[in-house]
């Protein structure tokens, strides 16, 4: 649509989380919630850095619900 503005999905405050977990990956220093494993996935980095950004109440959007069958 021409005209409308884009907004951001996420706040600065989401991108600093992310990015802390993404460096912790990488020192070894990042562990998993429940069983306390060290983290290895990209991915999983930043799912831990969303989570943590929306436990402190940063704009983040829900994430998508899961469908169970």
């Amino acid at each position: 649509m021409p005209g409308r503005k884009k907004t951001r999905r996420y706040g600065e405050k989401a991108s600093e989380k992310v990015e802390r977990a993404l460096h912790e990956m990488k020192r070894g220093e990042l562990k998993s919630g429940g069983s306390g494993t060290r983290v290895r996935s990209r991915k999983q980095a930043i799912a831990i850095g969303l989570s943590e950004a929306r436990k402190a109440g940063s704009k983040v959007p829900v994430p998508p619900a899961t469908s169970s069958r």
